[in-house]
């Protein structure tokens, strides 16, 4: 196994003669703009069609739909009303619900259509991601689509919580931060991440986690770069360049990642508080004090972070008797054939970040990770599998990451997307409540007791 070095220097006197030319160490260039433009937005309009499909089944209330959609159809009140609902998560998911009663009724479609649009655009992020980590169309879609085939962005994407909001602006902005990380001048890309990064984190709290992935990231290279760290063996896929964003200032770090996320966090406190300090500052309060609790009350389908990768407790939005032996249902557990083979290609990936030092192991893993291990830094004890759901869409780079390594046949990665989609299409009667399945089915489904 070859081990990574390390060399430590004063000056710039002492650098290698073999290592020097630091600016010929680029990647291949992202596919053409154009060609990928297209190719996304045919991504958002088949993805947004397909989550359409039986998305007014039930036309009641589904799990924690009876929450949020009054605390939106409170927002569209003249004046608003007291006690306020849900104060305990930010306005803009809420908002997007409430508009979307406006424009659609407050019915199933009005509450729950938004959610489609951001679920389109999420897997159109991890399209874009492809782009930026493997340079290629192929391996790209490929992410796209067993992102789309994990069953957790499908069934999450058609009802009306907040998780599905601040994964789109989250992936969105993962987007805008992997392009730019391998840019001499990444400036523009990286404020398009902190303000995405802002809405991200209006809609849920959580949308700060990748955020904070960014902040270590960029933290992490400015002090080996402080410390004119440099490999003896320099390649040009490694994660660390001693050249890496010359012209990235503290200042401009401040405003990509902390002035600009908060501005396009704050403005959507606006519609509802105006400019008053005091309750923006309250509304904060109450926020932080929800979300670090402790003494919250147990739950049936709670579960803990560690047991979210191995799928061990699903959460039921729907469980409905519609005749003699059909039910329809809606459980939140996730594509066995994506979830468990993407612990492997982790656990490759995390080996190169180690070994080989590859910059694009680097990202997936730190955005996985992060997105995951985040929830274990909190103290309060409720949680659920949905909040995976961000580090399980990252999953699916490291598949295709994985996939397309050197030596392994080309068809080999859309075997395996083909795979993905023969376990979502078995999984779809219990993600879409129109299908409906039969006892008998439902309960071969449920391949373990915890499942039930």
């Amino acid at each position: 196994m070859k081990s990574t070095v390390f060399v430590f220097l004063r000056g710039e006197a002492n650098l290698p003669r073999k290592i020097a030319p630091q600016q010929s160490l680029e990647l291949p260039a992202v596919p053409k703009v154009s060609r990928s433009a297209v190719i996304a937005v045919a991504i958002f309009l088949i993805a947004h069609l397909a989550l359409l499909i039986g998305l007014t089944t039930p036309e009641k209330f589904v799990f924690d739909e009876v929450h949020y959609v009054p605390a939106a159809r409170q927002m569209l009140s003249p004046s608003m009303s007291q006690p306020m609902l849900n104060p305990m998560h930010p306005p803009l998911a809420k908002e997007l619900i409430a508009t979307s009663i406006v424009a659609f009724g407050d019915n199933a479609l009005g509450w729950r259509y938004p959610a489609t649009l951001f679920g389109a655009l999420a897997i159109v992020a991890i399209y874009l991601c492809g782009l930026a980590l493997f340079a290629a169309q192929g391996p790209a879609i490929a992410a796209a689509l067993i992102a789309a085939f994990n069953q957790m962005l499908y069934v999450q994407a058609r009802i009306a919580m907040l998780d599905i909001f601040a994964l789109g602006f989250g992936l969105l902005a993962i987007a805008a931060f992997m392009h730019g990380f391998r840019k001499q001048r990444p400036h523009a890309l990286f404020a398009l991440a902190g303000a995405l990064f802002g809405l991200a984190a209006a809609c849920k709290w959580s949308g700060l986690f990748p955020l904070g992935v960014c902040i270590a990231i960029v933290a992490l290279i400015r002090l080996m770069q402080g410390w004119r760290t440099l490999f003896a063996d320099a390649k040009p896929d490694d994660w660390y360049r001693p050249d890496l964003w010359p012209d990235l200032r503290a200042a401009h770090v401040a405003l990509c990642f902390a002035v600009l996320p908060a501005l396009t966090y704050l403005a959507s406190f606006v519609p509802l508080y105006g400019l008053s300090l005091p309750d923006l500052i309250e509304a904060q309060r109450r926020i932080f004090a929800d979300n670090t609790t402790t003494a919250i009350a147990g739950h049936t389908y709670m579960s803990s972070w560690p047991s979210w990768p191995l799928l061990a407790r699903p959460v039921w939005f729907l469980f409905d008797k519609i005749a003699e032996d059909n039910v329809s249902a809606v459980v939140f557990l996730g594509n066995p054939l994506v979830a468990w083979p993407a612990l492997l290609a982790l656990a490759v990936v995390l080996r190169d970040v180690v070994v080989a030092r590859r910059w694009d192991a680097f990202l997936i893993g730190a955005f996985y990770f992060g997105s995951w291990l985040a929830w274990a830094l909190l103290p309060r004890t409720l949680g659920f599998i949905y909040y995976y759901l961000p580090a399980a869409t990252v999953a699916s780079l490291a598949l295709v990451y994985v996939l397309r390594r050197a030596g392994l046949p080309r068809w080999l990665l859309w075997a395996y997307v083909g795979l993905a989609a023969i376990g979502f299409a078995l999984m779809l009667p219990i993600s879409a409540a129109f299908i409906g399945v039969s006892m008998q089915n439902f309960n071969r489904l449920m391949l373990f007791q915890s499942w039930i």
